[in-house]
């Protein structure tokens, strides 16, 4: 149509110019521009003059010159840069710009080189002009001009916009796409300069532009630079060459690179590439930037790499060249990144095929399309190593790639698959050294296992174990250390040991990596440069509130640390420091497995520590390096000078822990030594070095009035911690805790003296607290060692006790009532009610009460009678100068919630011992207001809870408990308010760890003893609803919090026991709260991942035993939920069915459990596998199991149609093994039922349907059954006929079922009746044979054979197999649980104060085994045998979604038929052109032909014509064909097509989801646009998407990643055509 446009205009023209000037006619300054289709019409005819100019010999006229020359600098640049100050729609501008670029290019083509390079330095001019000045605001806001760096490359998000009289970016590189082929072809000597400054602006822009210029530039200005080789190959150097890297430059960013590469891979993989263009690709730059962009997050920039090494592939393959890029920067040894070999081609081939392959399914992110390619990256593995192993063949990296992707993969499965897949690569094969592992293992790798999800254990594996993963990486780390040689071992560790402090790591990733370094052969890896940062990384364990899992960590990273130290170069002292990081209290505790491991190390390397010099002059005296460090540590530690100034806050506990760690450490030593030369303990003159300084200044406390502060402060601290972490070793015959407190002893009076003084008044200041918290802690540890060792000399510690109480009551007295105090009598306060709170507490802690106690008491109950409780401290007044000084008045809130708790703290201890007082004190407590009645001390214990701050409530709790059964007879309503109100706090400290839990205990002890649940149970009274209301309330906390149910019933069943039996008048008032056993025994929410990964990694921890050293320092804390209903189950188990208190519960709980078994049913009719449904039914079928047993005959009678229906649902395979297992032990116990049992078989059809199979599974154990029958004949008879009925059903499993019941029945009837059988005997074995026959073979045969040997049929015994182990373990883990189903028996054993009664047996009285896999045998019947599957994976198996690269299609010439064919059919000529040359599949063809014709398409453009004969492209396009224009370009074709489209004022959008793609819903179509459509599977290549205007995605809301193109393509048709239609009304 353009064509003959043109000839009609043309042929009636003689003067070319001037029809140019008239078709030119617009003002370039007006209001008016010219419309797009005026501009299409001079495109047109002035490219056609251009082309007979250039076909033509002769000069172009001068006129034509002028009038070209003219039109370009006259009007279309000046249209250009005023285009959008125009009246032109937004639509298009994008189509105007365009067409004038292609009238630009045909005028420098007519007016030659001079009017191209004008307009080429215009353009540059104006793009250097707008980007500058961009980047000098940029710089501006940052505050300095700077170079930008890779990684904020393209961060602006939007080109510049244009000065007036200015043109675009986006407009001057459209400008210099179409004038620089005519620059380039016209002038090729003298334009070097003119295409150099082009070349070095588009770097600039590639480097620092938005993402929109770069695709521009690759879309339009480098295809032209392309063309010339010169200009390739500056671009080229500028782009991928080391030389612009080495000089420091920022360089351009990896995804730009890419992008550049690609768009110029027809140039670089050309056969006729000139000289130079292959050193460009065959170089380490190039393949380093492919490799990183194969794990690049970007998924454009992988499709690029990818795309880039399958034409380098493609090149060499048909080459054959022999090739290798520079080995520089690779190891010795080690292969070029990249090289061909014309020899090895067909090695070569296979093992690219294959990479590519990988990679391009790792796209797919899910882990089955994924896991079937894995074995081909063994293949790669293979092929790479040369045959004598010692040597690579390809370069280790390219492995590498294809690990990192899957590490990298936000599909955590998909990366814990690559990381196993890695270790066992490594651990399988031989594998020759390389730099680039230990590179790999610290980056990419360390990266990955720093995520907590991919720890969790894998299917079948115990609770308990070892995480696969750890496990394997322990054995991967262990091997490639071992490999490495001995001299870089230390730098690859400690590099590993940084990497760990560069981010936060959580706990369970520290914790099996820390494993993993202790399990390493010792060496000498690291000195003190690698404590240090393994400082950082036990800070980084403290920040977890998992004590057990840091406490851990500790001992982990300490082994390591004994293994790996290079002790030569570290000194005691770094070791001492290092050491403060482990606390005692969770890894370093005295007498665990850890210390001893410690001293025998410091033991062993005693003399081999770096020593100091003042070391080094002691060294003749014969001691250890490491006494004479410890006895020089001490002594600086103590040494202050005499005149230094008293310091108002408190020394560091830092340094007192370290020289107590020291001193005992040394001790140990010192025994060490000693029992290994003498076979005998230390002589105390060997130990009591070590502490003479610190007994000499303890001595002398009481006595020397001048002995500075920080002295006496620091001799306490030490003293503290020496006994603390002394005593921390439970051994009794501790002879170092021993001799360490007869030392003691001599300066125990000394310092008991010097505290009572302190405390009795001289603490006055706010820093001062700190001092009587110490002196406190040292009294509670005088009082607890000597109920342990005694107290062997000066007073008793009572009597000191004694006095501080009353020292502390006469200043509270003092001091009581006063106006206006000061800051430091009320700091006096504080300090005396800790001190009565301290003492009140050393008294609890005795066991026997004495008569110190009655006195404290009485004392205590005195004071309390005459003061006010919960009344605070004033604060003091602002004016009050050591009040500032102190600078703690925002702390006063904090000192006054002491002052408080320790307040109650006394109170309760009074409230425990009042059975002490004497009648006259009692009676002189009736008169006071704080003791008048219980009633009156619970309000004033409410009034405290909302005074005192929640994580302080802990002591009011404590009174409550003693307080509320004695109100609650009286005053319900304080009581309910009192359980409201703590409950409240209760739930407030949920998210503090460390106040929550003691809280919850206090809280539970409070509100559900014995006597609060006795009374609210009687009465029903609102108390009994207030406690209901809180039972559910716990409930619902314990679905999103471990561990509070199990403190809940736990502490329920054992106030309820006594001397292991239930007491009866528990269960008068436990029948009332029966849903708490309820909820318990189907317990067992399916949690969150990582609330189960670290319930396993407990489990774990504690499964190591004493090998761990948390174990010991720790309290147990495992908050595994098995243990709730292992509790309730106990429980259930001491029921005896003969006590009728104890039956009516259990008949009772048993009905209650069925009622719930219904509801749970009804909820849904079909339920899932390990779905919540069925593991609530699983738990209550296992407890209803347990409980047969205790149940008598009437009560059966009641319940045995019950348990009928529910045999009767659709029930998972491990419930209805229960119900089956459950009627089989009540037809045992009680055979009279078994006439219901046959009723069974009669039901309805519809109701037998699903059911039947449980009912006949009863049979193959009718020897069970029969066992109590008197008369067995009857009932065999009965169970043959009822069974052969079910043998012919259509049903195939019914028959299955029916026939493994009748061969078990009649190999009974054989043994035991074969004569009383012998007329039936023809009939049923030859119904037998011909039944068994019927199978045949195929599926049919192999599901017989493996029915007859499935478990419940085979090994399985109703009674020899009835114990814990099989209901609760054996059962669950043969059926297709999950394994958090699975509770091993010894969960059943005593745990806390609850032993176990035997009434079920707790394991197998016999070995069983079975063999069957974890999946019901009738789940398998399907297909073949699944257990060949993963044996034969063949290339076909493989889910590819790629496409071949191998183009088979020869190039035919571009046949532009579109105007002829429109005119032919009579068709208007629309604007939207859909390109499916991608497309290869005839269906989508065809539909897409249908939907183009239909919606008005211009033009539908195929890779080839020859789809139109297809039949199934016929029978999807209707004859659309015959309607709709077809277009042929072949895909090698397309570029140019779609430039050629560009050119004519197209618009190209793509089909594609990149990180830019814009939604369809906000997207505008203008009306010439070309619609791109990708390949079925591969998308749009990578070497087209540069070329696109615009991609647009559809918006999704499922989970499939993608629509069929087909879809696609029609969903953005018809939004096309409904904008165009909308666009067309409103005009």
């Amino acid at each position: 149509m353009e064509s003959l446009l043109a000839d009609v205009v043309l042929s009636n023209c003689g003067d070319y110019a001037a029809l140019i000037d008239r078709l030119s006619a617009w003002d370039a300054t007006g209001p008016c521009p010219p419309t797009p289709e005026s501009l299409e019409v001079l495109r047109i005819v002035i490219q056609r003059v251009a082309t007979d100019c250039l076909q033509e010999s002769t000069a172009v006229p001068l006129p034509l010159t002028r009038s070209v020359t003219d039109l370009a600098l006259g009007r279309c640049l000046p249209l250009l840069t005023a285009i959008f100050e125009k009246s032109i729609g937004s639509r298009d501008i994008t189509r105007v710009t365009r067409t004038v670029c292609a009238v630009l290019r045909h005028c420098a083509e007519i007016a030659g080189c001079e009017l191209a390079e004008r307009v080429c330095r215009i353009a540059l001019d104006s793009l250097k002009g707008q980007w500058n000045e961009q980047r000098t605001l940029h710089s501006a806001g940052e505050g300095t001009a700077r170079t930008v760096p890779r990684e904020e490359q393209g961060k602006w998000t939007s080109a510049p916009e244009a000065k007036a009289g200015e043109m675009s970016v986006v407009q001057a590189i459209e400008v210099l796409g179409a004038v620089v082929p005519t620059v380039i072809q016209l002038s090729p000597v003298d334009s070097t300069h003119d295409i150099e400054q082009v070349i070095q602006t588009a770097v600039s822009l590639l480097r620092e532009g938005t993402d929109e210029a770069a695709n521009l530039l690759c879309g339009r200005l480098m295809p032209s630079l392309a063309g010339d080789s010169r200009s390739l190959k500056l671009l080229l150097e500028q782009v991928i060459s080391d030389v612009v890297l080495q000089k420091g430059d920022a360089g351009i960013c990896l995804s730009r690179r890419l992008l550049v590469l690609s768009t110029l891979s027809d140039q670089l993989f050309s056969l006729a590439s000139p000289d130079g263009i292959q050193d460009s690709w065959c170089s380490r730059s190039f393949w380093r930037s492919v490799q990183e962009g194969m794990s690049c997050p970007d998924s454009l920039t992988r499709k690029r790499a990818v795309y880039m090494l399958k034409r380098a592939v493609d090149w060499c393959q048909d080459t054959r060249a022999n090739l290798a890029c520079n080995a520089e920067g690779c190891a010795e040894g080690e292969p070029a990144l990249f090289f061909w070999s014309a020899d090895d081609n067909k090695i070569l081939v296979e093992f690219w095929e294959n990479f590519i392959l990988i990679i391009e399914t790792l796209e797919g992110n899910q882990i089955h399309v994924i896991k079937p390619v894995l074995p081909k990256l063994n293949f790669l593995f293979d092929s790479a190593v040369l045959e004598n192993k010692d040597l690579w063949f390809f370069h280790p990296s390219w492995h590498l790639c294809i690990y990192k992707r899957m590490f990298e993969s936000e599909n955590k499965t998909l990366a814990k698959e690559g990381i196993l897949h890695f270790f066992e690569i490594y651990c399988d094969k031989s594998l020759p050294g390389s730099t680039v592992y230990s590179e790999f293992i610290i980056g990419p790798l360390m990266d990955a296992m720093s995520e907590s999800a991919i720890y969790g254990r894998s299917a079948g594996q115990p609770s308990d174990s070892c995480p696969l993963l750890g496990a394997k990486f322990e054995t991967f780390l262990g091997d490639f250390v071992s490999s490495l040689p001995e001299e870089t071992r230390g730098g690859f560790l400690l590099k590993l040991i940084k990497k760990m402090t560069s981010r936060n790591w959580c706990a369970v990733p520290v914790l099996f990596i820390s494993k993993a370094l202790s399990a390493l052969a010792p060496c000498k890896a690291w000195g003190v440069e690698g404590l240090l940062p393994l400082r950082e990384v036990l800070q980084c364990t403290m920040t977890t509130h998992q004590i057990l899992l840091r406490g851990a960590a500790q001992c982990f990273l300490l082994q390591a640390v004994m293994k790996l130290t290079h002790v030569e170069k570290v000194s005691f002292s770094d070791i001492s420091s290092f050491l403060m990081f482990f606390r005692p209290e969770e890894s370093l505790h005295r007498g665990s497995k850890l210390w001893k491991e410690l001293c025998i190390w410091l033991h062993n390397n005693d003399g081999s520590f770096r020593r100091s010099a003042e070391l080094e002059c002691f060294n003749a005296l014969g001691k250890s390096s490491l006494t004479l460090y410890t006895q020089s540590l001490i002594q600086d530690y103590l040494k202050v000078p005499a005149l230094t100034e008293d310091k108002k806050h408190m020394p560091d506990g830092f340094e007192s822990r370290l020289v107590a760690t020291m001193v005992l450490l040394a001790a140990d030593v010192e025994i060490l030594k000693n029992s290994e030369v003498h076979k005998s303990a230390a002589t105390p003159t060997e130990v009591k070095c070590f502490l003479d300084p610190l007994l000499e200044t303890l001595s002398k406390l009481s006595t020397n009035a001048y002995m500075p502060t920080l002295k006496s402060d620091r001799s306490l601290q030490l003293l503290l911690q020496l006994l603390q972490t002394c005593s921390s070793n439970s051994f009794e015959s501790d002879g170092l805790l021993v001799f360490l407190w007869d030392s003691v002893m001599i300066a125990a009076t000394s310092t008991m003296e010097f505290i009572l003084r302190r405390l009795s008044g001289e603490l006055n200041t706010i820093p001062d607290l700190q001092r009587c918290d110490l002196y406190l802690a040292v009294f509670s540890e005088f009082v607890r060692l000597s109920s342990r060792l005694g107290w062997k000399r000066g007073p008793s510690i009572w009597s000191f006790a004694f006095s501080l109480m009353k020292n502390s009551l006469q200043v509270l007295q003092q001091y009581n009532g006063e106006q206006n105090p000061k800051v430091a009598d009320q700091i006096q306060k504080v300090v005396s009610m800790a001190t009565m709170a301290s003492v009140c507490g050393a008294v609890s802690s005795v066991a026997k009460r004495t008569v110190e106690t009655h006195e404290f008491v009485s004392v205590l109950h005195n004071y309390f009678s005459s003061v006010q409780l919960n009344k605070t401290l004033t604060k003091p007044h602002i004016t009050d100068e050591s009040f500032l000084e102190e600078g703690n008045s925002q702390g006063w809130g904090k000192i006054v919630a002491r002052y408080l708790h320790d307040q109650w703290l006394c109170m309760y201890f009074v409230l425990k011992n009042d059975n002490l007082l004497s009648l006259e004190t009692v009676n002189q407590a009736l008169h006071n207001r704080n003791f008048q009645t219980a009633t009156t001390t619970l309000q004033v214990a409410l009034d405290a809870l909302s005074v005192i701050p929640s994580h302080q409530a802990l002591p009011v709790f404590k009174c409550l408990k003693l307080l509320l059964p004695k109100v609650i007879h009286s005053s319900e309503s304080l009581c309910v308010e009192s359980i409201h109100l703590a409950w409240k706090i209760v739930s407030s400290l949920c998210g503090s760890q460390l106040a929550f839990w003691p809280h919850l205990n206090a809280f539970v002890e409070l509100v559900f003893s014995e006597e609060v649940l006795s009374h609210a149970a009687s009465t029903k009274s609102e108390v009994f609803v207030q406690i209901k209301k809180i039972i559910q309330q716990i409930i619902d906390l314990s679905s999103t919090k471990m561990g509070v149910y199990y403190v809940f019933v736990s502490h329920c069943c054992q106030t309820w026991i006594e001397n292991s039996v239930i007491k009866d008048s528990a269960l008068h008032y436990a029948k009332h709260y029966m849903e708490i056993l309820l909820e318990a025994c189907t317990y067992g929410t399916v949690f969150r991942r990582d609330q189960r990964l670290i319930q396993d990694t407990h489990a774990f921890i504690e499964s190591l035993g004493e090998d761990c050293a948390a174990n010991v320092a720790v309290k147990s804390i495992n908050r595994d939920e098995h243990y709730v209903r292992t509790a309730a189950l106990r429980f259930l188990c001491l029921l005896d069915g003969s006590n009728s208190l104890h039956k009516a519960f259990l008949e009772d709980f048993i009905v209650r459990l069925l009622d719930k078994d219904v509801l749970v049913s009804k909820s849904k009719t079909r339920y899932y596998g390990n779905s919540l449904q069925h593991r609530v039914k699983n738990r209550l079928w296992q407890t209803i199991l347990i409980l047969i047993p205790k149940l008598d005959q009437d009560f059966v009678s009641g319940i045995i149609e019950r348990i009928f229906q529910a045999g009767f649902s659709n029930n998972q395979a491990s419930v209805k093994y229960l119900i089956e297992w459950t009627l089989i032990l009540i037809l045992h116990t009680y055979p009279n039922f078994l006439q219901q049992f046959w009723d069974c078989f009669c039901c309805s059809e519809e109701q037998l349907k699903t059911s039947i199979c449980t009912f006949l599974s009863v049979l193959p154990h009718f020897d069970v059954i029969l066992e109590k029958v008197s008369d067995k004949l009857p009932s065999l008879k009965k169970a043959l006929v009822t069974v052969l009925q079910w043998c012919f059903s259509h049903n195939f499993s019914v028959r299955l079922y029916a026939l493994i019941a009748l061969k078990k029945l009649w190999s009974l009837c054989k043994q035991q009746y074969s004569q009383e059988f012998e007329t039936l005997s023809s009939i049923i074995e030859s119904s037998l044979h011909q039944l068994e026959n019927l199978q045949g073979g195929g599926n049919a045969r192999k599901n017989w054979l493996r029915i007859q040997e499935h478990f419940f049929f085979s090994t399985f015994h109703p009674l020899e197999d009835y114990s814990i182990e099989t209901i609760f373990y054996t059962l669950p883990s043969v059926s297709e649980l999950i394994e958090d189903e699975w509770i091993p028996y010894h969960k059943f054993s005593v745990r806390g104060n609850m032993s176990w009664k035997l009434s079920v047996p707790l394991t197998n009285s016999r070995t069983m085994v079975f063999n069957q896999k974890p999946n019901d045998w009738l789940q398998q019947d399907i297909g073949t045998d699944g257990g060949d599957v993963d044996n034969h994976i063949e290339w076909a198996d493989i889910q590819k979604k790629i496409i071949p690269w191998k183009n088979s299609i020869p190039d035919l010439d571009l046949d532009m038929v579109l105007q002829h064919r429109a005119a032919k059919l009579g068709k208007s000529n629309g604007s939207l052109i859909v390109i499916a040359s991608l497309i290869d599949k005839p269906t989508n063809l065809g539909g897409l032909c249908r939907t183009c014709e239909i919606f008005g398409a211009s033009a539908l453009v195929v890779d080839s014509l020859h789809h139109v004969n297809d039949k199934q492209f016929q029978y999807l396009s209707v004859s659309a064909e015959q309607w709709l224009p077809l277009v042929e370009v072949k895909p090698s074709q397309l570029i140019g097509y779609l430039q050629l489209k560009k050119a004519q004022g197209y618009t190209i959008i793509g089909v594609e989801q990149t990180a830019k793609s814009v939604d369809l819903t906000e997207y505008s179509f203008p009306e010439k646009s070309l619609l791109l459509l990708g390949n079925e599977r591969e998308g749009i290549p990578a070497n087209l998407i540069q070329h696109l205007d615009v991609c647009v995605e559809i918006p999704q809301q499922g989970i499939i990643r993608s629509l069929n193109v087909h879809v696609s393509g029609a969903v953005l048709i018809w939004e096309y055509t409904r904008q165009h239609i909308l666009k067309q009304k409103a005009t």
